[in-house]
């Protein structure tokens, strides 16, 4: 899966399954951006492991929830790698609650980085991406997006909607033979999933066919497949990489 001489921008690269997609790209020989908004820490670190590694990475600090900030993200990365191949739509928060006590603004906010932080990043990075000569748009939606989930109506309909901007994407794009599709996790090991119960934790492991939580790389790889010339005949698909829940 040679990526040798591609751009990628990464937002919310710094951590999380992020951190995993963005060194996966950079392995496989991607010139990375990483898209972080508080993690200034953790994207310096990345930043220096890859570098010892031999690859080249970028640091942007961007709201993507702000039509602006994303703007100004996309622009950096043209400016400083001369152009964008591969745009992967990772950021995103959680703000749970019951919808008798969910808030306005507890729906707004995760609607607005999870959701319209995709499209904002989509908009300014398209007229690049389709005069590229290979473009790929990889957006990371959930599980919960398409089972749904107690307590997360603004979580489950942001990362349903993605899968919805992720086909219409598709289509916009195919003539110009930019693929666009999307990526549904399941449980990833993560720091927000080790802060589970063990109750809750073995809940789900018990619904999963495969009995375990899912590792970042396994979902970083299938990014990279997706990205990669490998994948240059799948678009408009929503993988999900969940150890066979949603079956």
């Amino acid at each position: 899966m040679d990526l040798s001489n591609k751009v990628a921008i990464i937002t919310g690269g710094a951590a999380g399954i992020g951190r995993a997609i963005t060194k996966t790209l950079a392995t496989y020989g991607a010139k990375v951006v990483i898209n972080y908004n508080r993690s200034s820490e953790a994207a310096q670190s990345l930043k220096a492991e890859i570098e010892a590694n031999g690859g080249e990475a970028h640091i942007v600090q961007a709201d993507i929830s702000k039509y602006e900030e994303a703007e100004k993200l996309v622009n950096e990365t043209i400016n400083r790698f001369g152009g964008l191949n591969i745009l992967v739509n990772n950021a995103g928060i959680t703000d749970d609650a019951l919808i008798l006590r969910m808030s306005e603004t507890q729906f707004d906010r995760v609607l607005d980085t999870n959701l319209k932080g995709v499209w904002n990043m989509c908009k300014h990075a398209s007229k690049t991406l389709l005069k590229s000569g290979y473009g790929r748009v990889i957006n990371i939606s959930s599980v919960s997006g398409v089972l749904g989930n107690a307590g997360q109506t603004n979580y489950s309909a942001a990362k349903a909607g993605v899968i919805g901007l992720t086909k219409s994407l598709a289509r916009e794009f195919a003539s110009r033979g930019v693929t666009v599709n999307a990526v549904a996790p399941g449980f990833i090991e993560t720091d927000m999933t080790r802060k589970l119960s063990d109750d809750i934790r073995n809940q789900w492991q018990a619904q999963i066919p495969l009995k375990r939580f899912g590792q970042d790389v396994e979902v970083a790889e299938v990014v990279a497949f997706l990205a990669s010339p490998n994948g240059a005949y799948i678009t408009g698909h929503t993988l999900e990489v969940d150890g066979g829940l949603v079956m």
